[in-house]
């Protein structure tokens, strides 16, 4: 652990479930999943999440995600990022889950879009990575973007927060 991150806890307690469903002939590229673990361990232990933290990433394809953002949020086309998060708003009360473990939600990324995208943008596919699951990780946290306030908020957080583990994630 660099001295950008205090020993806040151990890192490995944070709880992280990753599956990927991504069909053999969509990207060359894939991320290892203990990487995958690194760049959402430090992205969480950056916003001082708790020690007890668990969230869950999906590595899939366009057809999924299209199929995911078509059923929750009414867009029938693919996206880069969906977070589904699982914390209680503000000051409501909320049933402690039985482990122990504070259930901060799911990430799902569409591996296809995010190396699109990093070509779009001239960098490697794992820095794109890394700022969709930093996107992700903020809404579960619950950051938003509806609202340009809001959004420069994010995409200011996004910045620091990649600013701060990209040296690491080398």
């Amino acid at each position: 652990m660099s001295a950008l991150f205090p020993l806040c806890y151990d890192d490995e307690s944070v709880e992280i479930n990753i599956s990927m469903e991504v069909s053999a002939g969509e990207t060359k590229w894939r991320p290892q999943k203990t990487w995958l673990r690194k760049v959402l361990r430090r992205v969480l232990i950056a916003k001082s999440a708790d020690s007890s933290a668990e969230v869950s990433l999906l590595i899939t394809d366009q057809e999924k995600i299209r199929e995911l953002n078509r059923s929750y949020l009414g867009e029938d086309r693919p996206t880069d990022v969906l977070s589904f998060p699982m914390l209680a708003p503000s000051g409501a009360a909320f049933v402690t889950a039985p482990d122990g473990k504070k259930h901060l939600g799911e990430i799902i990324i569409s591996l296809p879009q995010a190396v699109i995208q990093a070509g779009e943008h001239g960098h490697p596919p794992q820095k794109e990575i890394t700022i969709l699951l930093i996107h992700g990780v903020l809404h579960l946290l619950g950051y938003d973007h509806a609202e340009p306030e809001e959004e420069r908020e994010m995409k200011g957080l996004e910045m620091e927060i990649l600013g701060l583990i990209e040296k690491e994630l080398e």
